[in-house]
């Protein structure tokens, strides 16, 4: 976000900020009592301003924009009338021209009106209209007009643009078309203004035009546009007119006119430019003041006794890495089960045994639980529309959508989303030290990905709340008020693409929040799923989820100074190091792989072609792992190194030689005496001594110590020459693998 350095002013100088100044301006001698009494006056003055200033707008429907304009008028005291809600909407879709019917319930409204010559009317929109200011600023700049009645001016002249040339020249950069959105006059002027019929079904933009362009009306209604946008600002046409500038300490922002240095009272969101007030408006109205104020808002007690009954669809449209980790994730939702229904999608014939084995180990505990395999030939769009119908189906209260590469790791996730009740919520997911999340915060011209000025504050957390933007991804929660509206088809969009362009027309305000940090996303890109056990090639790619997946839980102990390294041997250290998915998932791929060697001294893998202490083996290099594997030894084992070897530091460390061995009774049971090629040698146990296995075990001769009870993924470190001369001792049953890396040769 570009921040600005400097605070910025909210409000004009109206009656109450000058009250502030002249309390500051006193000082610390101020009479306590005369401020009380000063300050019951501005309270007076204001409730008598909102007697002698109606302010209406028309909203048939309770919706998420007319929630945020009700949210402003309170925020700065603006008692709004609300014409026509819960009415039928009589006035056309608003895609084309249309709105009459707002004109028709707003003549009776102010018919009562018409003898009172000092009051004010003031009209605004309201599900793309956002209030900034005091009722006090809007009169005083409505007054400096001195107009008798005062439009919003915009870009363009709709809906007739035949009436260009009929609108008198303005200067520059200012807007010189009328726009119905939001005017401001004297109740005789507007009870004039609305004289004419119109039916509902006509549009509202054009009959307040054929007034103005009437040279001898306008002038009888002192008539005028706020061109300058002075009170009024309408963003469509208008973004490079437009500033946002955000408090760096409160958060709090203001909308900024950069033609002419104003700061526009009301706000509008007209025409194609609904997307860009939902991004000034995550700042306006006071939504923070230092913290998220918005956040705490509106906010829904669950009723442990009566929660809602959810649709739990977990979509699986392609291969994922660590799909095994997304289920337990899915399985630690802490919510009853009983109140939810599953509905796994996939697509992808990788992870078909998967859901099978975990909807037959859990499935029980569930509401109702059911699943789509690759055999059954659905594509997204189809499996997404199938989790819809079937929450439809089971009348449940939302529907709580999960893709296979949102990992949750905290289990409140369902929980949190449900008390910031929202229609639509969706929690902020992202991948790993990247900034590729789950929602774009703007939108190209075309539709798709632009990076807003707040993403990047908003990923990394620097900036905390919740916020309104165009398009949210992998993991969201959506209401059963909404179902009617969204949709997963459109003949160029993707299915989720096409739900939140649905979800946009129809005025549905799509919420990320990042107040809690409840999961991320895994990186699917360039996953490998032609190679056995897919995930463990993913450590670049998902640093996080591999160690968390590979590297054993007790590794990170081990590093601190107070922990004891056990020593079966001297200078032979015995630590935890992988998992026990590591050893199965290294195992299987040299099996699949297969080419073990023949234990012959003849090696052409070699540069001499010639192995003196040959083993039956497989180089990390020949399974596509040799870098991986570095890797690996950089960040796991060299800092195990350094612990138990002070003094020596090789950073990144070499190894020329990385395999795996495999001792069998009849191919190749134990290993002669020798010293390995290297300053410190590493042996990890691939599987478990008198499970998988007898025998076996390594003897260091200079001390006539063995370590036979091996323990699968854990790992022996000791020097590799001089003083470490040892065996591979004898396997009697079984197959052991182990697996060797010769460090700084």
């Amino acid at each position: 976000m570009q921040k600005q350095q400097e605070r910025t002013l909210l409000l004009r100088f109206g009656a109450l900020p000058v009250l502030f100044l002249l309390l500051a301006s006193q000082g610390a001698h101020a009479d306590a009592g005369a401020a009380a009494d000063a300050a019951a006056d501005v309270a007076a003055a204001e409730s008598n301003l909102n007697d002698k200033v109606e302010v209406f707008t028309v909203a048939t429907e309770p919706t998420d924009g007319y929630a945020r304009y009700i949210r402003s008028a309170r925020i700065y005291d603006v008692k709004v009338t609300t014409l026509g809600l819960g009415e039928h909407w009589k006035g056309g879709d608003m895609q084309h021209p249309g709105g009459g019917f707002k004109v028709n319930l707003l003549r009776k409204a102010v018919a009562p009106l018409k003898d009172e010559q000092d009051t004010i009317v003031l009209f605004t929109d309201s599900y793309d209209v956002i209030i900034t200011a005091k009722l006090e600023e809007i009169v005083e700049l409505f007054k400096e007009s001195k107009a008798k009645l005062l439009f919003s001016a915009e870009k363009f002249c709709w809906p007739d643009s035949s009436l260009t040339d009929a609108y008198p020249e303005v200067e520059g950069n200012a807007s010189r078309f009328l726009n119905s959105g939001a005017f401001i006059g004297y109740a005789p002027q507007v009870n004039a203004l609305l004289e004419e019929a119109i039916d509902d079904m006509d549009d509202d933009q054009l009959y307040y035009t054929k007034v103005f362009l009437d040279e001898a009306r306008r002038a009888k209604l002192g008539m005028k546009l706020d061109t300058q946008s002075r009170l009024f600002q309408n963003l469509h046409g208008a973004k490079n007119d437009v500033k946002l500038k955000v408090d760096i300490e409160s958060n709090q922002g203001i909308l900024q006119n950069v033609n002419f240095l104003t700061t526009p009272a009301i706000v509008h969101g007209n025409g194609l430019s609904k997307v860009d007030l939902n991004a000034y408006g995550n700042y306006l109205a006071k939504t923070f003041n230092g913290i998220c104020t918005v956040c705490q808002e509106y906010l829904l007690e669950l009723d442990e006794q009566h929660l809602p009954v959810i649709s739990l669809s977990v979509i699986v449209p392609m291969a994922v890495p660590f799909f095994d980790q997304f289920l337990e994730g899915i399985e630690k939702i802490n919510y009853p089960k009983q109140n939810l229904h599953l509905l796994i999608y996939s697509n992808v014939e990788l992870h078909d045994a998967d859901i099978k084995s975990f909807v037959n180990k859990h499935g029980e505990k569930y509401a109702s639980a059911k699943y789509t395999l690759s055999t059954d030939n659905l594509d997204e769009r189809q499996g997404r529309q199938l989790a819809f119908d079937q929450a439809k189906l089971r009348k449940s209260d939302y529907i709580f959508f999960i893709d296979g590469d949102a990992h949750i790791d905290d289990g409140e996730v369902l929980r949190e989303l449900l008390k910031l009740n929202k229609q639509f919520v969706a929690p902020l997911f992202a991948k790993y030290h990247e900034l590729w999340s789950n929602f774009w915060g703007a939108l190209s011209e075309g539709g798709f990905y632009a990076r807003s000025h707040d993403y990047v504050d908003i990923v990394k957390r620097d900036l905390i709340g919740i916020f309104n933007v165009p398009h949210v991804t992998s993991i969201y929660l959506v209401r059963s008020s909404v179902f009617d509206v969204l949709s997963f088809q459109h003949s160029e969009y993707d299915a989720d693409m096409a739900m939140c362009e649905s979800l946009r027309k129809a005025g549905v305000f799509m919420f990320i929040s990042n107040q809690r940090y409840f999961g991320h996303l895994v990186n699917a890109d360039n996953f490998d799923t032609k190679v056995a056990r897919p995930d463990f090639y993913t450590l670049f790619s998902n640093r996080y989820d591999w160690t968390e997946k590979y590297i054993h839980p007790n590794y990170s102990e081990q590093l601190n100074a107070s922990t004891v390294i056990e020593q079966p041997c001297p200078d032979v250290y015995w630590m935890a190091i992988v998992t026990d998915a590591f050893c199965d998932d290294l195992v299987a791929i040299m099996e699949n792989h297969g080419t073990w060697s023949d234990g012959s001294n003849n090696d052409n893998r070699l540069e001499g072609g010639y192995e003196a202490v040959p083993t039956r083996d497989i180089h990390m290099k020949q399974v596509g792992l040799e870098v991986l594997y570095l890797k690996f030894l950089e960040l796991f084992v060299r800092p195990l190194q350094e612990r138990v070897f002070t003094g020596y530091y090789h950073n990144p460390p070499r190894a020329l030689m990385n395999f795996m061995v495999r001792y069998r009774p009849d191919e190749q049971p134990s290993l002669r005496p020798h010293h390995d090629a290297s300053t410190y040698t590493i042996n990890i146990a691939m599987n478990q001594v008198d499970t998988d296995y007898e025998g076996g075990g390594c003897r260091f001769l200079r001390y006539n110590c063995s370590v036979t009870e091996t323990k699968k993924g854990w790992m022996l470190m000791h020097p590799g020459r001089l003083t470490h001369y040892h065996e591979g001792l004898l396997v009697t049953k079984g197959t052991r693998y182990i697996m060797i890396s010769f460090i700084d040769p």
